[in-house]
């Protein structure tokens, strides 16, 4: 086994899949790293693969080639050390919020008290603001929005070493997402738990992540790239387009959704090649883990002036 230097590390994670006209290989050479405490999101166009890498994460599914390491133990079954929530709700329809949250407290901690519980559950659903009531209702009495509150206390609350978050906004209108995107921020504030998020939404990549994993299109999908998402935290959803790293951080994320996660995908005869950064950690190149690029700092100057601002970005300011 070889050393493992982060919270979490993929090795050379591929998944295929027999087809009538032969193996078809989804995705290969996934090779990554997550730091304890990080928030890191993963884009890629659909069928590339970034499910499957999360659920692999999770031990839902097993990779065909390459392995997962979390604090250097191999992950191959689910476990309540790693927390899941997906798109859609998957709350028990006869149980209330509150008794949903108190379901995975009391299989996380069976030694418990039914107080002990209780508590612990009302602490979570206070950071998301489903109590005075609401936390009473079943799920069929609660909008979509407050339906996925109670699936994000639900995962905190049993306190899991690496949350997975499979697009759980994406079900949601923009307003709604808006404000549980807030909500989010703020449990992960406070409780500092490592989290890897699949979404679509650049802008919502950039006001949550610390880290962005960029994915090639499929089938032979590969993690091109690591984008450090160079912003001060707290982030306000509101005034972070006014920061002048925002708009260099999305018109790269753009621009590789557009037109680079094509130009580098891979294929059966390997004929794609991913440029490594020369300024790679050399432990990070050596274990093949994608070159790391931080758009706000090459496009920022000394003063943390834009040298380059984006006709978006000048509109915004002058208005």
């Amino acid at each position: 086994m070889s050393k493992h230097y982060t919270f979490v590390e993929v090795e050379n994670l591929a998944k295929r899949f027999p087809t009538r006209e032969g193996e078809l290989t989804v995705f290969e050479k996934a090779n990554f790293g997550i730091e304890k405490g990080e928030f890191v999101c993963i884009i890629g166009h659909s069928g590339c693969g970034k499910s499957t890498i999360l659920n692999v994460l999770a031990g839902l599914d097993t990779a065909t080639d390459g392995a997962v390491f979390m604090e250097g133990k191999e992950v191959s079954d689910p476990a309540l050390d790693r927390g899941v929530v997906f798109q859609s709700y998957s709350l028990f329809p006869w149980k209330t919020a509150l008794k949903n949250v108190m379901f995975a407290v009391r299989a996380r901690w069976p030694h418990m008290s039914k107080q002990e519980i209780k508590d612990h559950a009302y602490k979570y659903l206070e950071m998301v603001s489903l109590t005075g009531g609401t936390e009473l209702r079943k799920p069929a009495e609660l909008s979509g929005g407050m339906r996925q509150r109670v699936s994000i206390a639900r995962a905190f609350a049993i306190e899991p070493k690496l949350l997975l978050l499979d697009e759980p906004f994406g079900a949601l209108d923009a307003l709604t997402r808006g404000n549980i995107q807030d909500e989010l921020i703020k449990i992960w504030s406070q409780t500092h738990q490592t989290v890897f998020m699949i979404t679509h939404d650049v802008d919502e990549a950039i006001l949550l992540a610390d880290r962005i994993l960029l994915m090639t299109n499929g089938p032979y999908a590969r993690i091109a790239e690591s984008v450090k998402v160079d912003l001060e935290r707290p982030r306000d959803r509101t005034t972070i387009i006014h920061e002048p790293g925002y708009y260099p951080i999305r018109n790269h994320l753009v621009d590789f959704l557009v037109k680079r996660s094509k130009e580098l995908a891979g294929g059966p005869d390997d004929g794609a090649q991913i440029d490594v950064d020369a300024n790679q950690d050399k432990e990070d190149s050596g274990r093949g883990f994608p070159p790391e690029v931080n758009p706000a700092k090459d496009a920022l100057g000394e003063t943390g002036k834009s040298q380059a601002e984006s006709p978006q970005l000048k509109a915004v300011n002058a208005g």
